[in-house]
């Protein structure tokens, strides 16, 4: 059975890297498929501009993991308080959520192995232990593994993908004591996948 996460990024027609070591492979099913899944995928039919900005919205949504109406609060935000930046501003907020940041801090290998160790009780912010995936990070946070979960299976292989892992810049991160911090905020250019922030608004201000 063909798995889900490579379906949806043969869907929009873009690696996401929702399996990372999956996406850098030669197996990975959009290498060889570079087409939409379905028996009549390989009939291509032109996009209209509804069409193109749904796939750009649908391309944003699913690289963070987000429900719909997860999504929409986002965009709403981003239009409300954005001002004439909203894209970017939309990639901020994405960025700036804890199991976002935990995944780009290198303590996991995607995002939604992040919400989960968030969601455990695995990720302190601070000092103090965090359980909510959506929480906003800021500028001065300290993101750690808490001390009692240091020893777990999910973790001890962190030193050894550390040797070649680099962080954003916004990011900071003591790979020997694992203690990652907020020092900037997160750009446009933070996104691994090509996608039009500005059509994703268009999209939602129809």
């Amino acid at each position: 059975m063909a798995d889900t996460k490579c379906k949806t990024c043969r869907r929009v027609g873009q690696k996401l890297f929702l399996k990372k070591e999956k996406c850098l492979s030669p197996k990975c099913p959009i290498t060889r498929k570079p087409y939409p899944p379905g028996k009549r995928a390989k009939r291509i039919k032109p996009t209209s501009e509804y069409g193109l900005q749904l796939k750009e919205k649908q391309k944003l949504k699913f690289l963070y993991g987000l429900r719909e109406k997860q999504f929409v609060n986002y965009v709403k935000k981003a239009i409300e308080k954005g001002g004439s930046k909203t894209g970017p501003y939309l990639v901020q907020l994405l960025e700036s959520r804890l199991d976002n940041v935990v995944y780009k801090l290198g303590f996991t290998s995607s995002r939604s192995t992040s919400r989960q160790v968030v969601s455990h009780g695995h990720i302190c912010v601070n000092g103090k232990k965090v359980t909510i995936p959506s929480y906003k990070t800021k500028k001065g946070d300290k993101i750690t593994i808490r001390a009692q979960s240091n020893s777990r299976k999910i973790f001890t292989d962190l030193d050894v993908r550390y040797k070649k892992y680099e962080t954003p810049n916004w990011l900071k991160l003591d790979k020997i004591k694992r203690i990652g911090e907020v020092t900037g905020k997160p750009e446009e250019e933070a996104l691994v996948t090509d996608t039009e922030t500005n059509a994703v608004i268009e999209f939602y201000s129809r």
